[in-house]
C-alpha cells in the first residue's frame, strides 16, 4: 500500500445492506451496517447464528457484493484489494490440499495467479515456525491434529504478507483446550505482523479475550448491536481471563447478546 494512504482505515463500511433473493421470498442479511476498523486493530465479531458476521467478512473480501451502501477496504473497493492480494481469509475447515506437506500447502498461494510476485516479508518456513510448526513441515495432512492444520492454514494466508486477515469462525471445531492454546498464539502472530484481524466467534470468552474492540450483532435483520471497547490491563495471557475486568466485560457482552 503506498504512503498517502498509510493512516487510511484498513476498513470503511457505510450503510452496507446485503439480501438475497430466492424463488419465494428475500431475505435481509445484512442492513445498514456503518463501522470503521483502523489499520492494525482487532475486531472481534459476536452475535447469534444469522446475524450476518459470515455475510461481512465475505462483503470485505470481494466474495459477496453489498446490495445497499459503500464499502473502502484500504482506500480502494474490495475487489481491488483483492486483485492486489491484500486481504487473507481462514474458514472453520483448514481446507488443505491433502496430497501436499504443511509447507507446500503454505506454498501454495505463492505458486498460483502470480503469487510469486506478493512474496511476503516472511517464508514459508519462518511462517510455519511462527505459528508453532517448525518440525512439522514435511507432515501431511492426516498426520497433523485439527489445531495444527488450522495453524497451516493460518501461515497460508499471510505468506502473501496480506494487510488484513479475515477468520470465520478458525477455531470453532476444536477442544476447549486446544483453541485456549491457539488464542494465544493467535495474539502473538498478530503483535508480531501488525495485520488488522477481523475474527468472527461464537464465544463471548473468545471475543473478549482476542479483541481489541468487541461489534455485537443482532440478527433479522443482520445489524450493529453495539461495539464494545475492550480495556483489559497488561499483557492478554489465559489468567487474564480471572481478572474483575474480564468477569465484568463478559457480563455485560452477554446481557447485549440477550437483547440481540
Amino acid at each position: 500500500m503506498d504512503a498517502t494512504n498509510a493512516f487510511a482505515p484498513a476498513i470503511s463500511s457505510r450503510g452496507v445492506g446485503v439480501r438475497f433473493f430466492t424463488e419465494r421470498r428475500s431475505v435481509t442479511a445484512l442492513q445498514g451496517l456503518d463501522l470503521t476498523v483502523e489499520q492494525g486493530e482487532f475486531l472481534t465479531l459476536l452475535g447469534p447464528s444469522g446475524c450476518g458476521k459470515s455475510t461481512f467478512l465475505r462483503v470485505v473480501a470481494d466474495l459477496i457484493p453489498p446490495s445497499s451502501g459503500a464499502i473502502d477496504v484500504l482506500s480502494a473497493s474490495p475487489q481491488a484489494a483483492r486483485q492486489r492480494r491484500d486481504i487473507g481469509f481462514v474458514f472453520q475447515d483448514a481446507a488443505l490440499l491433502p496430497w501436499r506437506t504443511a509447507l507446500q500447502n503454505v506454498e501454495l498461494p505463492l505458486q498460483v495467479g502470480g503469487g510469486a510476485a506478493r512474496k511476503g516479508r516472511r517464508g514459508p518456513r519462518e511462517l510455519l515456525e511462527m505459528v508453532g510448526l517448525k518440525d512439522r513441515e514435511h507432515a501431511y495432512p492426516h498426520e497433523l491434529s485439527g489445531g495444527q492444520r488450522q495453524r497451516v492454514s493460518i501461515a497460508r494466508a499471510l505468506v502473501s504478507d496480506p494487510k488484513i486477515l479475515l477468520m470465520d469462525e478458525p477455531f470453532g471445531a476444536l477442544d476447549e483446550i486446544t483453541r485456549d492454546r491457539l488464542n494465544e498464539e493467535l495474539l502473538r502472530v498478530w503483535q508480531e505482523t501488525g495485520v488488522t484481524i477481523l475474527f468472527v466467534t461464537h464465544s463471548i470468552h473468545e471475543a473478549a479475550f482476542l479483541g481489541q474492540r468487541v461489534l455485537v450483532m443482532a440478527a433479522e435483520p443482520g445489524r450493529v448491536r453495539e461495539i464494545v471497547p475492550v480495556n483489559l490491563p497488561g499483557e492478554r495471557t489465559l489468567a487474564s481471563r480471572e481478572t474483575a475486568e474480564f468477569v465484568r466485560l463478559t457480563a455485560h457482552l452477554r446481557r447485549v447478546l440477550e437483547t440481540c
